[in-house]
């Protein structure tokens, strides 16, 4: 099991090199950004959704509620750093590891110093039971599997269990203080929850944005990815969520969802009323066949 370490009490508040004086300066308000790798990440997709003029929508009031169920690495909710945010997932780790650093973030940068850059270390901390673990614990893993894994891909097999290989990185960043500290002051005024993408439908209101990033709708057979839980997004999934999209719509909200250029989405979302499909270009590396990786079409859907 992981050592959990307390905070160094000892150390000078006043040091400005103190994660403690940082967190709570007031003068300490650097852009917060994704803290994980992620694949599908948006990161990169921001500046042509901006040029788009599809983010945020042109009359999005910010004193409205925004959601995003779908959680991953979080890009899009970072970039638009809204207070009034309803963050979800149906990957329980991952929402560990949000709620850990809003609430425990001097806890969580004490564990991850403790970690170590070595196949033998890596797979010690892979075997560990989630079951075993408290959620700092938990959430202390999660970054150091993440950060130190092929490809920062998150991938369990059937019991839930992680199963990516070791990346054999030569000195990856496995505690970023600054951005760590960052996030949890964008976090504070957040609901991060372990939920169905369904469940935000009671909490939602006219004049609400809504942004969906769901497992995509594979490409071909080789590039199938789903399994950031152990329940597979299945083409039943896809058109589930299509018709929870068109219901918020309908309410009156802003609607926006991501997903892959495969005849099968175009088909499910042509001629939905008030919708538009937007295609940009993303490089992705997922693929297990190498000359499949690269830039590739992505679809972004809008109501607005």
């Amino acid at each position: 099991m992981l050592k959990q370490i307390e905070s160094n009490k000892q150390l000078d508040f006043f040091n400005k090199t103190n994660p403690r004086f940082l967190l709570e300066s007031q003068t300490f308000k650097p852009q917060s950004k994704p803290f994980l790798k992620w694949a599908g990440g948006k990161r990169q997709l921001i500046n042509q959704y901006k040029n788009l003029q599809i983010l945020p929508p042109n009359n999005f009031n910010y004193n409205s509620n925004y959601f995003e169920p779908f959680l991953g690495g979080g890009a899009i909710f970072f970039h638009l750093n809204h207070q009034n945010s309803f963050l979800s997932d149906l990957n329980e780790e991952l929402v560990i590891t949000y709620n850990a650093i809003k609430n425990n973030v001097l806890e969580l940068i004490s564990s991850l110093k403790c970690h170590k850059n070595n196949l033998e270390y890596f797979k010690e901390i892979r075997s560990l039971k989630i079951s075993e673990m408290n959620n700092l614990e938990i959430a202390s893993r999660f970054i150091y599997l993440n950060k130190t894994c092929f490809n920062g891909m998150y991938r369990v097999n059937k019991s839930g269990q992680f199963n990516t290989p070791f990346g054999n990185y030569e000195n990856p960043m496995i505690c970023d203080i600054e951005n760590l500290l960052s996030v949890s002051k964008s976090l504070k005024y957040t609901s991060i929850k372990h939920s169905h993408f369904r469940e935000i439908k009671k909490f939602i209101k006219t004049g609400d944005f809504i942004y969906f990033d769901p497992p995509y709708d594979p490409i071909s057979k080789t590039s199938q990815f789903t399994s950031y839980t152990k329940f597979n997004f299945s083409e039943q999934d896809q058109i589930e969520l299509r018709d929870f999209a068109y219901q918020l719509s309908k309410s009156g909200c802003y609607v926006m969802l991501s997903n892959s250029d495969t005849n099968f989405i175009n088909s499910i979302y042509s001629g939905l009323p008030n919708f538009k499909i937007h295609k940009v270009f993303a490089s992705r590396s997922i693929n297990s066949v190498a000359d499949k990786r690269g830039k590739i079409n992505e679809l972004v859907i809008t109501n607005y």
